[in-house]
């Protein structure tokens, strides 16, 4: 399976996307800037990934500066932790639940590098607080996978509305339908939409 962790498998996928897709093609050269956003994966990839959900990237940050103040990012550390604590670097209640569950789990992050998205998902899924869409960023920036659409994001939907000239944001259903067309590299088709959502709102995708 193609993993997307340089720059040099990105521009594949973008030459992939320009000569086979010109309604890509077109926002690709109106974007211009597709950045690489490969992360490390593991436990600390998917804690901020939890603590990003339904935030903006500002205000996902700031959380997440305070957890690293905090020396929160280790299991240990998280289980550990009371729930004062949590509280203080910013999370809910119900995040603080998602995150000790996560910090409980004990997923074997190394088998995952070798998984596919779906099986990915199924493993991660399976802990509270984890639904398709963080599992679906896990696969796509931490281990790379090239052909993931995490079509519950909104920005998603929205980026696919306003370049394929829709008159209504497409559900979640219907945005996995229209991305199969950039299929093997779904994963950088997400990118230039995030992008072109941000250039045209004024805004991160994620």
């Amino acid at each position: 399976m193609k993993k997307i962790k340089t720059k040099a498998i990105l521009c594949e996928g973008l030459l992939f996307l320009c000569k086979s897709e010109p309604i890509i093609a077109r926002a690709i050269e109106e974007v211009r800037n597709i950045d690489l956003r490969y992360r490390q994966d593991g436990f600390t990839a998917l804690f901020k990934a939890i603590v990003s959900q339904q935030l903006s990237v500002a205000a996902a940050s700031t959380i997440w500066s305070r957890i690293e103040s905090a020396n929160l990012i280790s299991e240990e550390m998280v289980i550990s932790a009371s729930e004062e604590k949590l509280r203080s670097c910013g999370l809910s209640r119900q995040k603080i639940r998602y995150c000790k569950a996560l910090a409980s789990a004990g997923i074997d992050f190394e088998i995952l590098r070798n998984c596919s998205v779906e099986e990915v998902v199924t493993v991660l899924t399976k802990v509270s607080g984890i639904g398709r869409w963080t599992a679906e960023i896990y696969a796509m920036f931490s281990l790379g996978h090239s052909d993931v659409m995490p079509a519950g994001d909104l920005a998603l939907q929205e980026g696919a509305r306003m370049l394929l000239g829709l008159d209504e944001r497409p559900t979640e259903s219907e945005l996995r339908d229209i991305s199969k067309m950039w299929s093997p590299w779904q994963s950088v088709a997400s990118l230039v939409l995030w992008n072109y959502y941000g250039k045209f709102k004024g805004r991160e995708g994620i």
